[in-house]
């Protein structure tokens, strides 16, 4: 009977693929939504990297001048042998989410998104709408 060794690299190596292999660590399919912010002409503009996700499973929503986006999945691979067989299913269900600080000035009709290419682009005001007509304020007489 083998008994593995701390020493030994089988061990190590076993672990990992079992681990790093497994629908969680295969890019792609999850992540941490790597997201880029830059700032133009008084915009914000926000790309979201989702790759694998459908533009349909992918769901933006603004609460609390909290902008979440979410996004998920469903996936089943089946292998067949030469018979048609099915010898081997997996599946795989997921789902990742990330909410963003964008101010409570805005309101769902302030930004615009669009995903193409797995790349979810999102463009909002960075500062709060000033009114058009200067509000008139009293000064206190003592």
């Amino acid at each position: 009977m083998y008994a593995p060794n701390v020493f030994d690299d089988r061990l190590m190596d076993n672990f990992f693929d079992g681990f790093f292999n497994s629908p969680a660590w295969t890019p792609g399919k999850t992540g941490t939504m790597r997201t880029d912010i830059s700032e133009k002409d008084g915009n914000y503009h926000m790309e979201i990297e989702m790759p694998g996700y459908k533009k349909e499973n992918i769901r933006a929503e603004l609460n609390n001048g909290y902008l979440t986006v979410t996004g998920s999945q469903d996936e089943t691979t089946d292998e067949k042998d030469n018979k048609g067989n099915v010898i081997f299913t997996e599946r795989h269900t997921g789902e990742c989410r990330r909410s963003y600080y964008v101010g409570e000035h805005l309101n769902e009709e302030d930004i615009t998104a669009s995903f193409e290419d797995g790349v979810l682009k999102l463009d909002f005001p960075s500062e709060e709408k000033k009114p058009l007509v200067e509000e008139k304020k009293l000064i206190a007489i003592r």
